[in-house]
């Protein structure tokens, strides 16, 4: 059974079956040796560590490389030189205040808050809520 599988005329009946050419089934793709590319890719951004994919591919090209940016993008980001997007980090107003006292007697503390809510009619409305925390009641 798994020789008639292997037979170039079941091959054929199959994919003519499924309206598939069977050279398109034989077809092995093989990729082209890159590594003179992936070294000069790190001789480039070895020294500039900040160069984006666009600014080495047009170093590239500069000196002859017949390369599209796709692959630039695809040997760079294969080779790790991509620098992950640093997210700002979130400013806490807090910390710039003084150092808050130690809540001694109720009214000491209060907690404050906005409450923002829509009425059945649609209008928005906002509520300013200010409490004394459950720690502090008598």
């Amino acid at each position: 059974m798994l020789c008639l599988l292997k037979t170039s005329s079941f091959i054929r009946r199959a994919c003519g079956l499924i309206r598939f050419d069977p050279r398109t089934y034989r077809y092995k793709f093989r990729r082209r040796d890159q590594a003179a590319l992936e070294q000069r890719i790190k001789e480039i951004c070895e020294p500039r560590v900040r160069f984006g994919y666009r600014r080495v591919h047009v170093l590239l090209r500069r000196e002859g490389w017949e390369i599209n940016a796709k692959k630039t993008y695809r040997v760079y980001k294969e080779l790790g030189m991509q620098l992950r997007n640093k997210t700002p980090k979130r400013r806490v107003k807090a910390k710039l205040r003084d150092d808050r006292k130690e809540a001694v007697n109720p009214n000491d503390v209060w907690a404050m808050d906005f409450v923002h809510d829509q009425l059945a009619t649609g209008r928005k409305i906002r509520i300013l809520t200010v409490v004394e925390p459950p720690a502090f009641l008598h």
